[in-house]
């Protein structure tokens, strides 16, 4: 009888250990306290069916190389809510904050949030039209009840004041240059300040985006530190589609990204994301490499907060403080792009996916 009563109490044991071993980090704080979701998703090529003037969105239209039909752009927003659905029952609660890129315009983003699926979100939008070319722009949802904004600001990508050496540019060159604006937007969680910084920095096509990426994060790294200034104790989190990898000189050097707290100063930023992309992570793959360009990382403030103010969490193995969403449907299960982000086209035709990125994701807490 004894050796039947310890095998069961063993039993129960095992169990429960592994029980909690199936439990994440996300679900445990949905028991046990304050937390808030903070995150970015790269939508790729969320466009409506309609022209805007004077963009080179023509592509995405009925008529268009990509025949992008009212059908195709529900299946798309359908997509795009179902990953947002999917975190929230993952976290156990939506996003607070969630950065996004590529995205044609204020209508699409509508679209989004009031799709049936994430509609009782109550997401709220901040975005302004900026100058790219093809149209595709940045832009930030938030819980109203969550988060109360208090500033934004479309922050243009200028060639100076910088320490980068332009000399390979003509004046003209420079004049006709077009990319995204970076989004800022600062408020109140809980009574604390925030500022919020959401990018899509130039992409890799061409000979000269070595230079204008390192651009683009020393124009975010500039406000930051003005913003440091002018808010004593604010916290910081920025965010986005980096097109380099956290290893990369515009994020460790212009932008000051750190892999631990504990080297992170107040001239800095800690990244989480830079010690993933060590252990083998990856949130889309660029020519065949697994890479993390959607990186979050946060100022000293928000990774080495005092005790009962809000800091940023491991949330992954109870070790690293990043999170890559990646669930099966949206990765590619055989073929030649096996294991890959399965992706809305392929080799220009419509396979009906949803996005060549995952979604990456912090969490903060008091």
């Amino acid at each position: 009888m004894k050796k039947l009563l310890y095998s069961l109490i063993t039993l129960a044991a095992i169990y429960s250990c592994g029980t909690q071993a199936k439990v994440s980090s996300t679900e445990a704080f949905a028991q046990s306290g304050n937390f808030h979701v903070i995150g970015f998703y790269n939508l790729e090529n969320l466009f409506d069916t309609y022209h805007d003037e004077g963009k080179n969105d023509y592509e995405f239209l009925p008529d268009g190389a990509n025949e992008w039909t009212e059908t195709k752009y529900q299946k798309k927003l359908e997509n795009m809510s179902r990953v947002i659905a999917d975190m929230k029952k993952d976290n156990g609660r939506w996003h607070t904050i969630l950065g996004v890129s590529e995205i044609e315009n204020r209508h699409v983003l509508e679209d989004l949030v009031t799709m049936p699926s994430i509609a009782d979100a109550n997401y709220q939008i901040i975005h302004y039209d900026g100058p790219d070319r093809r149209g595709v722009d940045v832009a930030l949802f938030y819980k109203p009840e969550l988060f109360k904004v208090l500033a934004s600001e479309s922050i243009p990508f200028t060639f100076t004041p910088s320490r980068i050496d332009w000399s390979q540019w003509t004046q003209e060159e420079m004049d006709q240059f077009r990319t995204r604006d970076i989004l800022m937007v600062r408020g109140l969680i809980d009574g604390e300040m925030f500022a919020f910084f959401v990018a899509h920095l130039p992409s890799r096509i061409g000979g000269k985006g070595a230079d204008l990426r390192p651009r683009g994060a020393e124009i975010i790294y500039m406000r930051a530190m003005e913003l440091q200034k002018e808010f004593p104790g604010i916290k910081i989190a920025v965010m986005g589609d980096m097109n380099d990898n956290p290893s990369d000189v515009s994020m460790t050097d212009f932008l000051r990204g750190k892999e631990t707290i504990e080297e992170t100063t107040e001239e800095d930023f800690f990244d989480p994301f830079l010690s993933m992309l060590k252990a083998g992570y990856s949130s889309l793959y660029y020519r065949g490499e697994g890479n993390i360009f959607d990186i979050v990382m946060v100022n000293k403030a928000l990774c080495d907060a005092p005790e009962g103010s809000f800091r940023i969490q491991p949330i992954v193995k109870n070790k690293y403080y990043g999170r890559i969403f990646n669930k099966p449907y949206m990765t590619n299960q055989g073929g030649q792009y096996k294991g890959t982000p399965f992706r809305t086209f392929s080799n220009g035709a419509f396979v009906g996916g949803y996005s060549d990125h995952y979604p990456t994701y912090i969490v903060i807490k008091k």
